[in-house]
C-alpha cells in the first residue's frame, strides 16, 4: 500500500472521514476538499466571492455534463441500430433525478450529505441526493481525470446499480404528466422557446416551462421536443410529482 494512501486511512486527522468515503466509493480519494464540496448543500455554504457560494452546486453543474457524456457513450455502443430519439430518452430515464436520488439513498449519500434542514423544504429536499450524486461526479473528475471517472461510473454504478434494461421497458412522460398536473389542479402550463445564452451553440434548444406565468423548469436539447421533456422533468421535481 503507498504510503500516502497508508497515512489518509489510519493516521491521517480525517481517517474515519476518508474510510466513509473509501466504503461509499471503493477508492480512497485524492482532494478530500473536492468530496467535501460535493456533499456541502447551499443551506449551510457560505459566500466567497461575488454572491458564489461554496456549496455544491458548480460540482453539480460539472458532474452532470460528465454523467452525461458517459452515459451517452454506454448507450451508443450498447444499442448500435437505435436512432438518436430512443438514445435521448433512455438516457433521460438514467440520469433523472427521481432516478439518481433513489441511487443516491441505495449507496448512502444520507450520511454524508450537509444541510440546513430549516432551510430546504420539502420540494427541494427531494432532489438533495441526486444533486449531491451529479456533484459526487464532478469531484471525482477533477480529483481523478475522465478515464477513472467513466471506469467508476460504468463499473462501480451502472453495471452494479442501473438495470438498463429494465429502464427501457419502463414510460417515463413527464411532460404529460406535468400536463394532467396542471388541468387536475385548474393551472395554466406552457412551453416557451427561449433565446440561447452567449456562447451556446444555434442548434441548442432552451425550452422554459411555466405554470401560471412562474417559471418551473428548464430543458437544453439539440432537439426541441427532448429539450420540452426535460423542461417537464425539471418541473415536476419541483413540484415532487
Amino acid at each position: 500500500m503507498p504510503i500516502t494512501r497508508f497515512y489518509k486511512l489510519y493516521l491521517s486527522p480525517n481517517r474515519k472521514y476518508v474510510k466513509s468515503l473509501k466504503n461509499l466509493l471503493g477508492f480512497v480519494p485524492g482532494n478530500l476538499s473536492l468530496y467535501r464540496l460535493a456533499f456541502r448543500h447551499k443551506s449551510v455554504a457560505q459566500n466567497v466571492k461575488k454572491g458564489v457560494k461554496n456549496s455544491n452546486e458548480r460540482l453539480e453543474f460539472l458532474g452532470d455534463a460528465v454523467l452525461g457524456s458517459v452515459v451517452a457513450e454506454v448507450l451508443f455502443k450498447l444499442y448500435p441500430f437505435e436512432d438518436e430519439g430512443f438514445l435521448t430518452e433512455l438516457r433521460s430515464k438514467i440520469v433523472n433525478r427521481s432516478n439518481l436520488n433513489q441511487l443516491a439513498r441505495k449507496l448512502g449519500f444520507e450520511q454524508l450529505i450537509q444541510y440546513d434542514n430549516r432551510m430546504v423544504n420539502s420540494t427541494r429536499q427531494g432532489s438533495l441526493l441526486g444533486d449531491a450524486f451529479e456533484a459526487l461526479i464532478g469531484a471525482i473528475y477533477l480529483d481523478k481525470g475522465y478515464d477513472f471517472t467513466k471506469n467508476f461510473l460504468v463499473n462501480h454504478i451502472i453495471k452494479s446499480h442501473i438495470d438498463i434494461h429494465k429502464l427501457e421497458q419502463t414510460e417515463t412522460n413527464f411532460k404529460s404528466k406535468l400536463i394532467e398536473w396542471c388541468q387536475r389542479h385548474g393551472k395554466d402550463i406552457t412551453f416557451e422557446l427561449i433565446e440561447n445564452q452567449d456562447g451556446e451553440s444555434n442548434k441548442l434548444f432552451t425550452v422554459q416551462a411555466s405554470i401560471d406565468g412562474e417559471i418551473m423548469g428548464q430543458g437544453k436539447e439539440f432537439n426541441k421536443k427532448n429539450a420540452e421533456k426535460l423542461a417537464a422533468e425539471r418541473a415536476c421535481e419541483a413540484l415532487s410529482i
